[in-house]
């Protein structure tokens, strides 16, 4: 790869830093944008400025939103005391794919750590405490993926809602053990939400 164009080097480089792309998949998609049509490749780059530049998170939820509150918490038809905590945008997408959920949703944003020891950062859960105490908050459930990851966010989320009075259910654990959320299809997310359970906050 040495004998490549310093640019396009460059531009595999920060390619093999997206989730899931290796240096062989960095390569086509490098030498594809090399090879398209100048339109092409700037609609890409312009969609990418777009994204860093015009999204912050929801002043209610965390998620991505060209506006101070998302379109979901801004929707007067969303159920605002039914509240589903998910990992990340990604799961939330799936949810909104399902099209059956009627409530809001909160995001923690990004997976935990059960080998680096870590979990969510605090800002997400405190914003998540305010949401409660400020009232209208009657059920919140937890959205987190079925595996040892989503399972280390618990803690941190029950702990932070013990006493507050608010219910706490869980997606039924019909889903596939180690399963992504965002991957499922929409009848497994629905009949997760349906049979939900309900968590035990006592510590």
């Amino acid at each position: 790869m040495g004998s490549l164009p310093e640019p396009l080097r460059r531009l595999i480089k920060e390619l093999g830093q997206l989730p899931g792309v290796g240096e062989q998949t960095a390569e086509r998609l490098a030498f594809h944008l090399l090879q398209a049509e100048k339109p092409e490749a700037l609609a890409l780059a312009a969609a990418i400025c777009d994204v860093k530049e015009r999204l912050r998170p929801c002043e209610r939820c965390l998620a991505a939103s060209p506006e101070k509150c998302c379109a979901v918490c801004s929707d007067p038809a969303r159920d605002q005391g039914l509240v589903l905590v998910v990992e990340s945008e990604r799961e939330l997408a799936a949810f909104e794919r399902m099209g059956r959920f009627v409530g809001v949703y909160h995001v923690l944003g990004g997976r935990a750590s059960a080998s680096e020891g870590r979990g969510y950062a605090a800002r997400p859960i405190e914003r998540l405490q305010e949401r409660v105490r400020g009232g209208g908050v009657r059920e919140i459930i937890l959205g987190t993926n079925p595996d040892k990851h989503g399972d280390l966010a618990l803690g941190p989320v029950v702990q932070a809602l013990a006493g507050s009075g608010v219910k706490l259910t869980r997606l039924a654990r019909g889903l596939p053990q180690g399963a992504n959320i965002e991957y499922l299809g929409a009848p497994i997310l629905e009949e997760a939400l349906q049979e939900r359970r309900a968590v035990s906050m006592e510590r």
